[in-house]
């Protein structure tokens, strides 16, 4: 879940990679995943589709116990907002949602209005695009 990763935790990311054009979700969810590497494209096991990775620093480093790395993941389910726009998130968002256009490296994101599918969800994307649904 958003609210229970740290920021401690993903403070050796480097970049974010996006997968799909951001700009038209109104949320995507994150979780943070044990990952045998601090770069590339991760395996995707979970239903739905993968939406964008965490790459890590060089210089970071594994778990002495695991001998993974903590990255984050964003991803989306089949019943989400953007494919069944009248379901069960029509309002609301999951728990681990967050909206897009407030991710960066090292920063965990937050909820607004748009991915709780608020006001802005009809107007304009905070990165100034026109929003579809």
């Amino acid at each position: 879940m958003s609210a229970l990763i740290d920021g401690v935790e993903i403070s050796e990311e480097a970049e974010l990679v996006w997968l799909e054009d951001i700009s038209v979700l109104d949320y995507v969810r994150q979780s943070l995943d044990r990952l045998p590497t601090r770069r590339g494209r991760p395996a995707y096991h979970r239903d739905g589709r993968m939406v964008g990775y965490a790459v890590l620093r060089p210089g970071a480093r594994a778990s002495r116990s695991s001998g993974t790395f903590r990255r984050r993941v964003f991803w989306l389910l089949p019943h989400d907002r953007d494919t069944d726009p009248q379901g069960l998130y029509a309002t609301g968002a999951p728990a681990e949602a967050i909206d897009p256009a407030t991710l960066n490296p090292r920063t965990k994101g937050h909820k607004t209005e748009r991915s709780e599918g608020g006001p802005l969800s009809s107007t304009t994307h905070p990165l100034g695009t026109p929003l579809t649904r």
